[in-house]
């Protein structure tokens, strides 16, 4: 058996390679649009004797909201779930399509390959179920905990009847929001993925050939008994 590295960029041209590599690239956007994200939100306080003030709520990843001025609450865990499930696919669909251009012909020749990846693939579309979720629930809170109902309810001189406190100027969460719509992105691929790996697997090449086998036994022809 040949092991060594062979290039053949023909996998990319078939779904098993070319989803790989949309896999890579979905799980860049994934991470890339909440990991490095920091917003501010501008908090007006309207004085009744006329005299207004202005006080900025800095908020960033990974969203530990307790310990930011004027805000309460906390996110961390549901993102960098979310973030570590997307960098460890960023990582194996590198190490895959490293695999499938240069040793797919390693790939083939055992069962333990298909088998590994379609396992791995499997759990991987699960995972992106649960940390996306998780994620979307976790933004919802930092929405909520970062607006005029969560600013009132954590700072204390919004609790005085001669104050009313409103934020003004929102920052902007669109990269957040496209970070839950690329964690079920995720999802999707890799779930459909996990199809094409399958077929690679001796698994499915088993039930083909017993498929294949019961049409062509019921399709020969049994000479009457004389």
């Amino acid at each position: 058996m040949m092991t060594g590295f062979r290039l053949n960029l023909a996998p990319l041209k078939e779904p098993l390679g070319f989803i790989k590599l949309v896999e890579w690239l979905t799980a860049i956007f994934a991470f890339g649009s909440c990991g490095g994200y920091s917003g501010k939100n501008i908090v007006s306080l309207f004085c009744s004797e006329g005299r207004n003030e202005t006080l900025n709520a800095t908020f960033s990843y990974p969203f530990r909201l307790n310990l930011v001025a004027l805000v309460d609450g906390d996110s961390a865990s549901s993102v960098k779930f979310f973030v570590g499930v997307a960098i460890v696919c960023f990582l194996y669909a590198m190490i895959a399509l490293l695999i499938y251009l240069g040793y797919m012909h390693v790939y083939k020749d055992s069962d333990f390959g298909p088998m590994f990846d379609f396992g791995l693939t499997a759990t991987i579309a699960f995972l992106w179920l649960v940390c996306s979720s998780a994620w979307a629930k976790g933004l919802q809170n930092v929405k909520d905990a970062v607006g005029t109902k969560g600013i009132i309810s954590t700072l204390a001189l919004c609790q005085r009847n001669d104050i009313i406190c409103e934020v003004t100027d929102f920052a902007s969460m669109r990269a957040l929001n496209v970070s839950v719509v690329f964690g079920y992105l995720n999802l999707l691929v890799w779930a459909g993925n996990a199809w094409f790996v399958y077929k690679e697997t001796r698994w499915h090449s088993q039930k083909y050939a017993a498929q294949h086998g019961s049409q062509a036994g019921r399709g020969q022809h049994v000479p009457p008994l004389i």
